[in-house]
């Protein structure tokens, strides 16, 4: 088979496997690494992400090393992914108190962020920082439960921020996220305001509230697995 007819067969073919890859990579979803910090965050949550890229990539640990953007974004630098491997592989870090999470997928550029559930000053933050109905929402939560809230609604934040690349700059406080009160699930959701932009509250350890973000309009409906 020559000509016209080849090159629309050719064709035909590089889209079915594109989309293939597409379904595969959206199955696969993002994984979600959570480990205690121990003495050092910084160096146990490279530890955690550079294990698990390996493994992922089917390369030596050895040959990988972790660079940064010029906005901040970690980026997997060294030995990359076997030929035709076909996407990226995304990866982000967050070093909490005395947890730290590790975030890697296909899907497009990624952001994690974990926090240990504490007593918090809530009001007054949510004043300062959130747009003001999530901050009315959140006087409106039982006094008890007002740190969990607020910390769910602040890990988006963070989350958001990483996989945007600009972190909280911005205002990036006041972007809107999951709609206040949004349950822990196990998928990313679509932001009603910016369908290339997707959040997931996974369920997460005991004490800890834990939400992953991804810049991508086909990360809708992915699944989020967490590890620990």
């Amino acid at each position: 088979m020559t000509g016209p007819t080849a090159a629309v067969a050719s064709t035909a073919a590089a889209a079915a496997a594109s989309e293939a890859e597409a379904e595969a990579v959206a199955a696969a979803g993002v994984t979600v690494l959570v480990a205690p910090a121990g003495p050092d965050a910084r160096r146990t949550v490279r530890a955690l992400l550079l294990d698990a890229a390996a493994d992922t990539l089917g390369v030596p640990r050895a040959g990988l090393r972790i660079a940064r953007e010029p906005g901040g974004r970690p980026v997997l630098a060294g030995t990359g992914p076997p030929t035709g491997a076909g996407r990226p592989l995304h990866v982000a870090l967050s070093h909490g108190r005395d947890t730290v999470a590790a975030a890697l997928t296909r899907l497009g550029p990624v952001g994690v962020d974990v926090e240990r559930i504490r007593p918090l000053p809530t009001t007054g933050l949510a004043r300062r920082w959130f747009d003001p109905a999530e901050a009315e929402w959140l006087e409106r939560q039982p006094g008890p439960e007002r740190p969990t809230a607020f910390l769910r609604l602040w890990v988006q934040k963070e989350a958001l921020g990483k996989a945007l690349g600009t972190g909280l700059r911005d205002g990036g406080m006041r972007r809107r996220v999951l709609p206040p009160g949004t349950p822990p699930a196990g998928l990313l959701a679509p932001l009603p305001t910016r369908p290339d932009l997707a959040l997931c509250l996974p369920p997460a350890p005991p004490g800890l509230c834990l939400a992953v973000a991804v810049w991508s309009p086909g990360a809708a409906g992915a699944p989020v697995a967490p590890l620990s």
